[in-house]
């Protein structure tokens, strides 16, 4: 009897006109409402170049790719993210090296950081990159990720999935100001959709070139043809193309950014209110971040509930609310505990975090009634 999930897109008439209008159109695949997409989201990220893909997990994949990671280079992620975000380094064959997250914020703690970056420089461990995740729309600690990035050398990616809308110093093209490259999903799940879909960003022309040639079978753009068929292929590449159809779904979506994040503001703003219950923790503001909410992560004290973890689930399965964990640990995997030889208790407040944490229903069209159901069922069975 599920009937609040954690999350659930919103398609208004505007997106199902613009993606009639497409199927009504002589280009379904490689129109003209891929190149406008692009140009869409460079402006609002004030990047100077895009390229769109088929998903986030291809953004991560053709950036390892155009970075020309290998097995003798090593890349850092945060346990707590999607694991897509780990598999693309292994994608390149290099490695992966993970750090703690910050207890208060959810996020990569710069400080373990740079213990991880000096002991791999004693170790002769070349570090390529940092994949950095603005977890739930909260922003990582980006000006000291760039200290730390500038004074190491090291690439700094920003896995923005989570994170359309969220705004630094009232900005919401932060993200470029800090990172080198930016890697957007558009799944239902995120901030807008273009059903399945992901987008790189960056200033480095090099980097993206490499990626949009990576994205369509290797194929060199910037050589001159003399025929259509005539391709130049340098490198073996993958079909990692949107569509016209998700494209102009994604335009349509776009328009509604800052709508969908002032409303999913608004019910944070209540959870924030009428959660009174001791034992949960909500997650915290940071001075000079504007919090998308793609997630409202509640922590709870499992210890001290009359119910744990899975009963909780359970109960409020029962009331008709599906709950969600974002997420289990990379290192609780059996992949990354086979290769690394990962323990438990080896990246604490991760694990800390993964026990205590749920994702609670935050979206566009979540109504009042609904909220107050998903706060009684919080303030009264924990």
């Amino acid at each position: 009897m599920i009937n609040i999930n954690y999350t659930k897109q919103y398609i208004d008439k505007d997106d199902k006109k613009a993606v009639l209008n497409v199927l009504n159109s002589d280009y379904l695949t490689q129109g003209k409402y891929i190149t406008e997409f692009e140009n869409k989201l460079s402006k609002f990220f004030n990047a100077k170049y895009c390229t769109t893909v088929s998903s986030g997990t291809a953004g991560l994949h053709l950036v390892g790719k155009a970075l020309g990671w290998t097995k003798n280079d090593y890349v850092v992620t945060t346990p707590i993210t999607f694991v897509a975000s780990s598999n693309s380094i292994e994608y390149s064959g290099a490695r992966t090296i993970l750090c703690d997250i910050e207890e208060k914020f959810n996020t990569i703690d710069p400080n373990k950081l740079e213990k991880i970056i000096k002991n791999s420089i004693l170790n002769n461990k070349k570090i390529k990159a940092v994949i950095a995740v603005d977890y739930a729309g909260m922003l990582c600690d980006w000006e000291a990720l760039k200290y730390l990035s500038n004074k190491y050398k090291i690439i700094l990616i920003n896995d923005n999935c989570h994170a359309l809308g969220s705004k630094f110093k009232n900005s919401n093209s932060y993200a470029l100001n800090y990172a080198h490259v930016v890697i957007q999903s558009f799944h239902p799940a995120k901030n807008i959709t273009t059903g399945e879909g992901g987008a790189v960003l960056t200033n480095s022309k090099i980097i993206n070139d490499k990626v949009r040639s990576f994205r369509t079978h290797g194929v060199d753009y910037t050589k001159k043809r003399k025929y259509n068929w005539d391709y130049s292929i340098q490198n073996i590449g993958y079909n990692y193309r949107l569509t016209d159809i998700q494209c102009a779904l994604g335009i349509s979506q776009l328009k509604k950014i800052f709508k969908f994040t002032k409303k999913r503001n608004e019910i944070a703003k209540y959870y924030d209110l009428k959660i009174t219950n001791d034992l949960i923790k909500l997650p915290l503001s940071k001075k000079h971040v504007y919090n998308s909410y793609n997630l409202y992560p509640v922590k709870i004290n499992f210890n001290a509930s009359k119910y744990n973890k899975l009963e909780t689930y359970n109960l409020f399965k029962k009331n008709g609310i599906s709950l969600q964990v974002h997420y289990k640990p990379i290192h609780f995997y059996e992949y990354y505990k086979k290769k690394y030889k990962f323990k438990r208790k080896d990246f604490p407040i991760s694990e800390k975090f993964y026990q205590s944490v749920f994702s609670i229903p935050i979206y566009y069209k979540l109504q009042i009634k609904e909220q107050k159901k998903i706060v009684n069922l919080l303030n009264n069975i924990i």
